[in-house]
């Protein structure tokens, strides 16, 4: 038996070097964390210890044609292998239970356990097998398309999906896609996802429109520019109400674009103020109302928001998220106003930035209806509805062109 010491920064980098150094029949023996360096006890660094060893009369696999070193899965392997080696372990301590049919019952679980355990790991393997035999399936133009959908910050599940789909249509038709061919089932396969989530405008049939996000979405201005387009456009008299107190000027932002609409505007401090606020505007068709924007990530301040949206007039409300913030941030938000029944969405500020996966995320995880698409500080013009063709053009333009 050859037996080989690994002194690592942790266990994945163990693995990778026992499968490369001994060969993917190696076991490992024993681990255990270490200090090493430093001066007279202080300063030293922790590290693993790991004892490795293969049968000498194995042969050891010639390295170009050992797999490929995969630290991710060699680490998720290792935790069930230790948890399989701790369980063996238990087997072997006898059980401090008086009575022999008890000691019998309960070694015969252990036993039962472990061989759960060794057939899930099984199972688990053959996946790994499959799923790094279709990575080398993966062709030039593909591992492109995937890089730029990453870099565009969409989930690996929907990456991962839409692979898939392109290899099954490639094994369908017998061929390989070139790039212009990849692309292409791309944007038919995104659109197809997308398409039952498109025409989800603002509802003709409603009468007050809520508008709730985030601080520093551009609320106020999305709300002049659909005021603009309604009363300009459409004729229609429509009347704001603003719950923004919290914010320095904002009262004042919004009372601006009334001014330049000629459209009055009603300001409420609380649910109370509500129905004094709708009298005022009883003779208006369509009200927009604009709330503070707080800390969505707290359901504190959601469940605050969502108190003011409650009317009796034919309403709904819209979630206004800005492109500029973090992909992360806006799912948590959009994550709670959903508990709330909010379904419909508005991305702003789309010229500030390059990646659009976060909207694609938004709309696929939390089934929400994409309504407009503004950019720009100008009213009413820079804004319009939502259309998946041109939204698509956007999150695969790098790869296209």
């Amino acid at each position: 038996m050859r037996v080989k010491r690994y002194v690592v920064n942790a266990l994945p980098e163990a693995v990778s070097l026992i499968r490369s150094e001994l060969g993917k029949d190696a076991v490992i023996l024993n681990t255990k964390e270490i200090k090493v360096g430093g001066f007279m006890g202080m300063f030293s660094k922790k590290k693993m210890e790991v004892i490795a060893a293969i049968e000498t009369n194995q042969a050891n696999p010639p390295a170009q044609a050992q797999r490929a070193p995969n630290p991710q899965v060699d680490a998720a392997v290792e935790q069930i292998l230790q948890s399989v080696q701790r369980t063996a372990t238990a087997v072997m301590e006898p059980p401090p239970a008086p009575l022999i049919d008890e000691q019998e019952k309960k070694r015969n679980e252990r036993e039962q356990f472990i061989i759960d355990e060794i057939r899930d790991l099984k199972e688990y393997m053959v996946t790994l097998s499959k799923k790094q035999s279709q990575s080398t399936e993966l062709s030039e133009h593909l591992i492109a398309l995937s890089d730029h959908l990453a870099e565009q910050e969409m989930d690996s599940q929907w990456i991962e999906r839409l692979l898939n789909e392109i290899l099954d249509k490639q094994t369908e038709e017998g061929t390989s896609y070139n790039k212009e061919q990849v692309w292409e089932q791309a944007f038919l396969l995104l659109e197809a996802w997308l398409q039952p989530y498109s025409g989800s405008g603002i509802s003709d049939q409603v009468r007050v429109v809520h508008f709730v996000g985030p601080t520093g979405v551009g609320k106020t201005t999305t709300i002049a520019k659909l005021a603009a387009e309604q009363t300009i456009k459409q004729g229609k008299k429509v009347g704001f109400i603003t719950s923004d107190t919290y914010r320095i000027a904002a009262v004042d932002q919004l009372r601006t674009y009334a001014n330049i609409l000629n459209v009055p505007m009603e300001v409420v401090f609380s649910q109370m103020d509500l129905p004094r606020a709708f009298k005022q505007l009883e003779e208006r068709e369509l009200i927009y109302m604009d709330t503070a924007g707080r800390n969505f990530r707290s359901e504190l301040h959601v469940s605050e928001v969502n108190s003011l949206l409650q009317t009796s007039e034919p309403s709904e409300t819209v979630l206004v998220l800005s492109m500029t913030g973090k992909t992360r941030d806006m799912a948590a938000v959009a994550d709670h106003f959903c508990k709330y029944g909010v379904r419909k969405v508005l991305f702003t500020k789309l010229d500030e930035t390059s990646v659009y996966g976060a909207i694609f995320n938004l709309i696929m995880n939390y089934e929400l209806l994409p309504t407009y698409m503004a950019s720009g500080q100008t009213v009413p013009d820079d804004i319009e509805s939502f259309k998946v063709d041109s939204y698509i053009r956007q999150l695969l333009r790098s790869s296209v062109s």
